[in-house]
């Protein structure tokens, strides 16, 4: 009797648990679009990584002004170097680690750079006995400079859409990699009974010597970023400019071949405007069904 009502009574507790519905179990997820919504953890912190390469263009800032040739018969500010103005183009590829936190960002942004700037200078001899012998020469020269930079910028974006515009300020630290010149000589003689024009091949040396091993300045500029599902298209405009001198002041004259044609650097400071285009990736909860950014 007693192991009857004990099977009764287990059949009507089955019985019971079979007629109740089931729980509906949680079907949100990691990246659902509650942790995600506009304000949330993943739209306003976030780490990107990315790569951009671009070119640039270069001009110098003189602090002081040598020559190897010094004139006797006028004034020494005939031989000066004239410097071209942002004509060269150069080039850059960056690597950006940036830490973004609701429209403030930090960013590293390593950096190769291939920077080119050019100047010429003339110089003129003549026969105190007979002006009509002279000699005009001209010397055009290309440096070309390779630099590893390593800037540290700060950024804000101005608008937080799809479209997002952004103002940066930072610093920068440059470390010497290579560098070239090329000087192309070329002239006029008025003393071989006639008007005679010529120039001659470039000369072409290495002049990492010439160079400083570092330098540093300072940077800003504007930007936008473009947010296209989980990644962001980005167009970067900066202007870098040299606080510290480019050239070498201890190796001015120190090669024979420059020193030969009358060639020896300024002390110089180098400035430098560049434009780049590249792509970041967010690397906090990256999903491939959720558009990180088009919400706002």
């Amino acid at each position: 009797m007693k192991i009857l009502y004990l099977l009764t009574l287990a059949i009507l507790i089955t019985g019971i648990a079979q007629g109740q519905p089931p729980k509906k179990r949680s079907t949100q997820t990691f990246n659902s679009r509650a942790t995600n919504a506009p304000g949330g953890n993943f739209l306003d912190k976030q780490w990107w990584l990315g790569l951009k390469a671009g070119a640039n263009l270069s001009s110098v800032t003189i602090d002081k002004r040598y020559s190897a040739i010094s004139p006797v018969n006028y004034p020494t500010v005939n031989t000066d170097k004239v410097y071209d103005e942002f004509n060269a183009i150069g080039s850059q590829v960056t690597l950006e680690v940036s830490f973004y936190y609701k429209g403030f960002s930090f960013s590293f942004q390593p950096a190769y750079r291939h920077s080119v700037f050019t100047y010429t200078n003339s110089f003129e001899w003549s026969d105190p006995e007979n002006a009509n012998n002279q000699l005009t020469l001209t010397y055009a020269s290309e440096q070309k400079v390779d630099h590893v930079e390593t800037p540290l910028i700060f950024k804000y974006d101005i608008i937080g859409n799809k479209l997002r515009p952004y103002v940066q300020l930072g610093i920068f630290y440059s470390f010497l990699i290579n560098a070239n010149k090329s000087v192309e000589v070329s002239g006029t003689d008025y003393a071989s009974g006639g008007v005679n024009q010529f120039a001659s091949d470039p000369v072409i040396i290495g002049a990492k010597d010439l160079f400083a091993d570092n330098y540093w300045g300072l940077l800003g500029g504007v930007g936008a970023n473009y947010n296209l599902g989980n990644v962001r298209l980005n167009l970067d405009i900066q202007y870098r400019k040299g606080m510290s001198l480019i050239n070498a002041t201890e190796n001015r004259f120190g090669s024979d071949r420059l020193s030969g044609i009358g060639e020896a650097m300024d002390d110089i400071r180098l400035n430098n405007i560049s434009l780049s285009v590249g792509c970041l990736f967010p690397m906090r909860y990256l999903a491939s069904g959720f558009k990180t950014l088009d919400q706002r």
